[in-house]
């Protein structure tokens, strides 16, 4: 196993840029943001630019991680692949077949995105619009050797009124989605406020797992007294804002990071294991974003059989 982080939470450095801070900082593997270029939206950034595909550029960000001795573990572009708006939904569709063009052609093994929802319609028509979407997906990425990997964010904040806006969140959904194909980029986080044990759940699917991100949580429950499950309905200017619980750097928050690198280990995991940093405390400036990262590191590479 190897510990890695990423990109995407230091949009403002690049590529070659964040290599070296990672490799001075003790990491050994990047996930790398490739969104298109989407403004200030949070938590996204485009490190690998999939739509260039000459070889002086492929080229260039092999150099990067040859260079430095690091893996560019997977391409990163987490969006709603079932957009209710089709113009959307084809131009992410579409961008997930970049990333995938472009793994293929760096030699990366699996491409990181969401199965997303249409929140106009109830969970089983999504499931059907999601077979018909996904079906030429993963056909092109095995004709490319590379796999599509879905990270089990519920996404709260793409449904109106805050409920799992990406069919991925649970175990009972792992196993549809590994039906078509798919594959999980597991993250604990998203578990614990769904009131899933992560350590319990991860040990059935280990080898359903291609990748791993690291991101802990922080949970109010005198909070969720009050607004209960879906969070705050009144006063959520933040679709986001569920009110109870926050995001943390690992060490920071409830996941018992001992006992799930274990799990990992037990069930054959020897992938990388991928920092998220979406921490408010350690976050708003670089200077915070890396402590944060380094944070993570002190609490996770003890646990990492070199």
């Amino acid at each position: 196993m190897k510990l890695g982080f990423l990109t995407a939470c230091l949009p403002d450095l690049s590529l070659e840029q964040i290599a070296d801070w990672a490799v001075k900082s003790g990491y050994q593997a990047l996930e790398v943001a490739a969104w298109p270029d989407l403004g200030a939206r949070p938590f996204v950034a485009t490190h690998i630019n999939v739509k260039k595909d000459d070889a002086q550029y492929l080229a260039s960000i092999n150099e990067i991680f040859t260079s430095r001795n690091l893996e560019l573990s997977s391409i990163a572009f987490y969006d709603n692949n079932l957009h209710p708006d089709q113009i959307q939904r084809d131009e992410i569709n579409s961008h997930v077949i970049a990333c995938i063009d472009a793994a293929a052609a760096l030699g990366v093994p699996s491409v990181g995105t969401f199965i997303g929802r249409d929140w106009n319609k109830p969970v089983k028509e999504n499931l059907a619009i999601a077979k018909d979407v996904f079906a030429p997906i993963v056909k092109h990425a095995n004709s490319k050797g590379v796999r599509v990997i879905i990270e089990n964010c519920v996404m709260e904040g793409w449904h109106p009124d805050g409920y799992p806006g990406n069919l991925a969140y649970s175990p009972e959904l792992w196993e549809w989605m590994f039906g078509l194909g798919l594959y999980l980029n597991f993250d604990p986080s998203h578990l614990v406020w769904m009131g899933i044990d992560p350590i319990a759940a991860v040990k059935p699917y280990v080898k359903y797992i291609e990748h791993a991100q690291a991101k802990d949580i922080e949970v109010f429950p005198d909070k969720r007294n009050q607004y209960g499950y879906p969070g705050k309905a009144i006063g959520r200017d933040n679709p986001w804002d569920v009110g109870w619980w926050r995001y943390r750097v690992p060490g920071l928050g409830e996941v018992n990071w001992r006992r799930l690198v274990d799990a990992l280990y037990e069930g054959g995991f020897n992938g990388v294991l991928s920092v998220e940093h979406e921490d408010p405390i350690w976050g708003g400036t670089e200077a915070k974003v890396k402590t944060g990262l380094e944070i993570a590191h002190k609490t996770l590479q003890p646990l990492i059989v070199s």
